[in-house]
């Protein structure tokens, strides 16, 4: 068991954590597009924007985490995919920015 999941004694406590949780997986998506801005960046093709190999090592990798934490692989799947969908548009808007021709 995870040393932050504990026991709350309140909806309000309940909804303070939440918030918190929030609050760090906004930071860290926020991140995360940071990094796909680097990606758009460095690949010297708009080509390479999308890669499927790549999006199925990633969701692999998040169904193993997800099984690792103790938490329903099927329940993270779907809302990778749809991040990773949203990342590679917004990718391809970056792509297309810093490699105006």
């Amino acid at each position: 068991m995870n040393a932050r999941r504990k026991t709350c004694s309140s909806m309000a406590e309940v909804r303070a954590e939440i918030d918190a949780l929030d609050r760090q997986i906004v930071a860290l998506l926020a991140d995360r597009l940071h990094f796909i801005g680097e990606a758009a960046r460095i690949k010297a093709s708009r080509d390479a924007v999308r890669d499927e190999p790549r999006i199925e090592d990633v969701v692999a990798k998040v169904r193993a985490s997800a099984a690792a934490a103790g938490m329903n692989p099927d329940f993270i799947e779907p809302l990778y995919r749809d991040l990773i969908d949203r990342s590679i548009n917004h990718e391809f808007v970056e792509f297309d920015r810093l490699h105006k021709s």
